[in-house]
């Protein structure tokens, strides 16, 4: 059997195309935003479905592991501060209520959950 797993559905930044040094910088600053009930961050979990670059801004897309997360304003607002601090510049959360999946996860992560 081969070890390596097929992902469905990772996320497809925008922003690593255009700017990949920006993009891995504000990737490694979002490793810091934790979700408190995993204990796993925003980056690891697949949370972050987007970045795109909009004239003098960033939108992150983004999802919560479920629409009824007690903690999702926390979450948003710490991404959204992270993403700005990370940046220099402003950015707006586009929160979308897709279904959260652990083919979301990031490549080889869902192997400590089991997956």
């Amino acid at each position: 059997m081969d070890d390596v797993i097929a992902k469905k559905n990772p996320p497809k930044w925008e922003y690593s195309i255009i700017d990949p040094e920006k993009a891995d910088l504000l990737k490694d600053a979002l490793r810091s935003v934790l979700d408190p009930e995993l204990g796993y961050s925003v980056i690891d979990l697949g949370l972050i479905r987007n970045v795109e670059v909009k004239d003098d801004h960033i939108v992150l897309t983004m999802i919560l592991t479920t629409p009824f997360c007690p903690y999702g304003g926390m979450l948003i607002e710490s991404v959204r501060k992270t993403a700005m601090d990370a940046l220099s510049m402003d950015a707006i959360i586009d929160l979308r209520f897709d279904p959260w999946d652990p083919d979301m996860m990031e490549e080889g992560f869902e192997l400590d959950w089991g997956f």
